[in-house]
């Protein structure tokens, strides 16, 4: 079984500054603290947190929507991707970022749990308020 959930943030930069970092191997390195690669272009390929994640992208809309099969080494080889969609909305301050992360495998709630709020959304926090 899987489940989904759907997280938000709001982010100290502008939806295309967060978009372009995103889909960029050094920025997004440089956003999360962990080694990342990434293709900016529907169909490319993308590893994170020093291959912890690996996708590819399904969809983009610059500035605006980000849409990514998504897995980390915790799936098993019998477990689907998952997917998850990024939404960038400016808001007062910044960004208000919009995460929905579906199919996630049911025995790996620690993305919903924490994860994405440690690796993701603080350390992007920081990066952008320099």
């Amino acid at each position: 079984m899987s489940y989904a959930f759907t997280l938000s943030d709001t982010i100290p930069a502008a939806p295309r500054a967060i978009y372009d970092a995103w889909l960029d191997g050094p920025r997004h390195s440089a956003m999360t603290g962990g080694k990342a690669e990434a293709a900016p272009a529907v169909g490319g390929t993308f590893t994170a947190w020093d291959g912890y994640i690996s996708g590819r992208n399904l969809e983009l809309e610059p500035g605006v929507r980000i849409v990514q099969s998504w897995r980390t080494t915790n799936f098993t080889d019998e477990q689907p991707d998952s997917r998850i969609t990024v939404i960038l909305v400016p808001v007062a301050g910044g960004t208000l970022l919009t995460l929905r992360h579906e199919n996630v495998p049911e025995d790996q709630p620690g993305y919903e749990n924490g994860g994405w709020q440690d690796h993701y959304f603080t350390p992007m926090k920081a990066y952008f308020a320099r």
